[in-house]
């Protein structure tokens, strides 16, 4: 019978999407600061980031049940 769960160091890039997502909001008030036009390109990266947390996350429980 062959074991097709995810080795456990994947789960480490899930919340490292989290991570970067942080990064960009924080990026983005910073650029919201300044007047920067960035603030909706930062907003972009963010949600991607997100959705790709929630997409990972989603298709690792699937294929662990």
């Amino acid at each position: 019978m062959k074991n097709n769960k995810p080795p456990k160091f994947l789960q480490f890039f899930e919340y490292a999407y989290l991570i970067i997502c942080a990064l960009f909001i924080v990026e983005a008030y910073l650029a919201y600061q300044e007047q920067s036009s960035k603030v909706w390109l930062m907003l972009g990266l963010a949600l991607a980031a997100l959705f790709m947390f929630v997409f990972k996350r989603r298709f690792r429980k699937k294929r662990e049940d």
